[in-house]
């Protein structure tokens, strides 16, 4: 009898050792990125790879189109039923930090010590997301094109000033080759028009909220530098040197590879087409329009969210990610900025000397995020309204005016978002 009890305990015991292997604590994850499919594969290869490196952790994804993914996330967070993984935007997460859909994140941070600025999601002094790749805007055009027409090819150590970019507009148009001189996307809206277009007012010395307190508009997206630099946004327009806010989204997405446009400004992400369209395409610096220039940063991040059980297997998942061939993986396959230089070193371009390298670069010199502010959400769309009415005629004053006054209304609805 004693017999029988020992060997049935030894026999529970090895089927519990046994299943322990099996029965890996499971960890939910929702991603943006349903419907791309090169994205997808890379991602669901992390996946796989951690859930095969340890017997603690078993993370499932789930993909949602990145136009409804972030609503989403908000009626699940109002609901109590949020993953453990979350995908964020950068600018958005301090939205969802301060509403209480995150938690900030436990990874040892000399593991991202050399991860490009724009990559670190930082909200209230704490890192809350962490991304594998940047995002870079930069004129792209061919070298051909300025070239023969006697336009200096700008660096970053000496970008175009203001009348240098007027100036090589003025040439291109008069050559009567290009539909337009310039393509800034005007097809494209939501989160384009605050992360290529916000770094224009930045470079006159304006921006979308006062950074020093954070709790106003006034002054700096209705003072002087931001009339100038609304004036000068009109001007592209209403002067025929780029498509309005009637552009298709073909000739967005083609319009530079079919010639209608001699210099496009687009990011990292198209970069690949546009050098298999052209054998000398560049990618330039942004203009310097007074206060240097300047170009968004922070793309789409990983974070914790606030209701994880099990936080500690979500960040062991994060930090699994963190590994330079999974980084150099999303480069290679859709063009995204690797954020550290051995990620970098591992791609085929944006090792030194690569086709895109000048995006890791622009990155590196002249990226700004967002307002890192919860108000950032509102204020985005307020910008993007503001800035297609005065695109399409709106006085600039007024609309600026109005533009201030409901950020600043949604701030005081807010208490101040916590600053």
């Amino acid at each position: 009898m004693r017999h029988l009890t020992t060997t049935t305990a030894l026999a529970g015991c090895m089927a519990v050792l046994a299943g322990g292997a099996l029965a890996q604590t499971e960890l939910t994850m929702w991603y943006h990125g349903a419907g791309n499919e090169v994205e997808s594969r890379i991602i669901n290869q992390i996946v796989d790879d951690f859930n095969a490196s340890q017997d603690d952790w078993s993370v499932s994804i789930e993909s949602f189109p990145q136009e409804s993914y972030n609503d989403s996330v908000v009626a699940s967070a109002l609901a109590g039923n949020l993953p453990c993984i979350l995908d964020v935007d950068g600018p958005v997460m301090p939205n969802w930090a301060w509403s209480g859909y995150m938690q900030p994140l436990d990874i040892d941070e000399s593991r991202i010590a050399d991860f490009l600025p724009g990559t670190k999601g930082i909200w209230d002094g704490q890192l809350y997301s962490i991304g594998l790749w940047d995002a870079a805007v930069a004129m792209t055009t061919r070298r051909s094109t300025l070239d023969d027409n006697g336009i200096r090819i700008p660096t970053i150590e000496q970008p175009w000033t203001a009348d240098e970019f007027m100036a090589a507009l003025d040439t291109l148009k008069a050559t009567g080759e290009f539909e337009y001189p310039l393509d800034v996307g005007m097809a494209w809206t939501g989160e384009w028009y605050p992360y290529a277009f916000s770094p224009f007012l930045q470079s006159f010395g304006g921006d979308l909220v006062d950074r020093s307190t954070y709790a106003s508009a006034e002054g700096v997206l209705n003072g002087d530098a931001a009339l100038a630099f609304g004036e000068w946004w009109q001007t592209l327009f209403v002067e025929g040197y780029a498509p309005g806010t009637s552009q298709s989204p073909a000739d967005r997405d083609n319009g530079f590879a079919d010639g209608k446009y001699a210099i496009t400004y687009n990011g990292n992400w198209a970069a690949l087409n546009a050098l298999d369209q052209f054998d000398d395409t560049i990618f330039l610096p942004n203009v310097d329009f007074g206060n240097g220039p300047v170009i968004g940063a922070a793309s789409w991040q990983f974070g914790v969210s606030a209701t994880c059980a099990t936080p500690e297997g979500a960040n062991a998942f994060i930090a699994f990610a963190l590994q330079d061939d999974y980084m150099a993986a999303f480069s290679n396959g859709i063009g995204l900025i690797p954020p550290t230089p051995a990620s970098a070193a591992m791609t085929e371009n944006y090792a030194e000397g690569g086709a895109m390298a000048a995006f890791y670069e622009l990155s590196e010199s002249q990226a700004l995020v967002r307002p890192v502010t919860p108000g950032y959400v509102v204020a985005a769309k307020v910008f993007e309204k503001a800035l297609a009415d005065i695109a399409n005629g709106a006085d600039v004053a007024d609309t600026l005016d109005a533009a201030v006054d409901e950020i600043d209304a949604d701030i005081t609805r807010n208490q101040g978002y916590g600053h």
